[in-house]
């Protein structure tokens, strides 16, 4: 196995404020933008051959990751002009996979961090002979989830969608949103138009009789579709509790880059990182949070599972919660944001506008 294709047109919009600039897989995680993570591990695996399928802020990929030598990869971006779905980008990228009808292609979702054994699924999908091969993890509550029921060899046998009753939760395993395919497949599904590879694709393949199989792997997992997924999966790279080759530092309880500037009694703990040319001032605590690059936490600010946008201010003795600071906003000083906040890009909040408790 030598390429891959990484999904990467989404809009984001649960991440909203946060993509309003920027396209989800560019979003820094762990002082990088997330997708050099995937990268980084596809490269780690044999990779060295990748088309990434744009849409959302297509624009803002090439620019940054260019021809990919500097990660030791030849990358490729194809674009849609109208957004396919899973199934209909795969198609969408075909014409640029160097493959042959037989041999597996590698497929990412670009908001998954995982520990995937990416070599140890291409086995599977080699030594199985599978049409398509599917990591599947196993989660608490899958309810949130398609559920994706396999033999007792692995062989998949059905996907159900998201259940509604106890009585349909037959299994705890889910899709993880990484995928073998044989490359003669890619070339079925049909161009042109959105398709879902979970909706469509995939119980398509299973009820014309092809070989689907699953293998489960445990490690590490997590969509990084939420605010709050999104911080934790960072300061977890941080921590390293979640494996990257690409962390630009050592693992750690924080991650300050270069030209940030943090105060000598600012406390930061719990995988926090802090961006460059950012400012964090006397006194202030933040724990397992990320403070994008110019941002601005004032004196005696204390700061927690939340990410502050990039070129924001957030004042004197405020506290946050599980927020979310957009781009350019400003937080004045004495303010209280609890968890769910979202400020958006460039709005302003007075000094002492937001609370939850006394101003005493």
């Amino acid at each position: 196995m030598t390429e891959a294709i990484l999904l990467v047109g989404g809009r984001g919009t649960r991440l909203r404020p946060l993509t309003v600039h920027t396209p989800k897989p560019m979003l820094p995680a762990a002082g990088v933008p997330f997708l050099t993570h995937q990268l980084a591990r596809a490269r780690a695996a044999g990779v060295d051959h990748i088309v990434l399928a744009t849409s959302y802020l297509a624009e803002v990929f090439e620019p940054y990751f260019g021809d990919g030598s500097s990660l030791g990869l030849h990358l490729e971006y194809v674009t849609e002009e109208e957004p396919l779905g899973t199934g209909g980008a795969l198609r969408n990228v075909a014409g640029r996979l160097h493959s042959g009808p037989e041999q597996p292609v590698l497929v990412f979702n670009g908001d998954i961090l995982t520990g995937l054994d990416i070599r140890a699924l291409v086995r599977t999908h080699e030594t199985t002979g599978a049409d398509v091969s599917l990591h599947l993890t196993r989660v608490t509550d899958p309810r949130a989830y398609g559920l994706v029921p396999t033999d007792a060899t692995g062989r998949v046998t059905a996907f159900l969608e998201k259940p509604q009753t106890p009585e349909e939760i037959v299994t705890d395993q889910i899709n993880a949103g990484a995928y073998v395919f044989r490359r003669s497949v890619i070339d079925t599904i049909p161009a042109g138009r959105p398709v879902s590879v979970e909706r469509e694709t995939f119980p398509g393949l299973l009820a014309a009789g092809a070989h689907l199989q699953g293998m489960v792997d445990s490690t590490y997992w997590l969509d990084l579709g939420t605010p709050a997924a999104f911080v934790r999966g960072s300061a977890d790279l941080v921590l390293g509790r979640a494996p990257s080759p690409a962390v630009p530092g050592r693992c750690g309880d924080r991650l300050v880059l270069p030209t940030a500037e943090v105060a000598t009694d600012a406390k930061l703990t719990g995988g926090t990182v802090v961006g460059e040319g950012a400012c964090v001032g006397e006194g202030a605590r933040i724990s397992g949070s990320t403070v994008l690059s110019g941002a601005v936490v004032g004196p005696g600010a204390v700061i927690t599972d939340s990410m502050i946008g990039a070129h924001s201010r957030v004042g004197r003795r405020t506290i946050l919660t599980g927020a979310v600071i957009g781009d350019g906003a400003s937080v004045g000083p004495d303010n209280e944001l609890r968890e769910g906040t979202r400020i958006w890009c460039d709005a302003h909040i007075p000094a002492g506008a937001v609370r939850f408790s006394s101003d005493e």
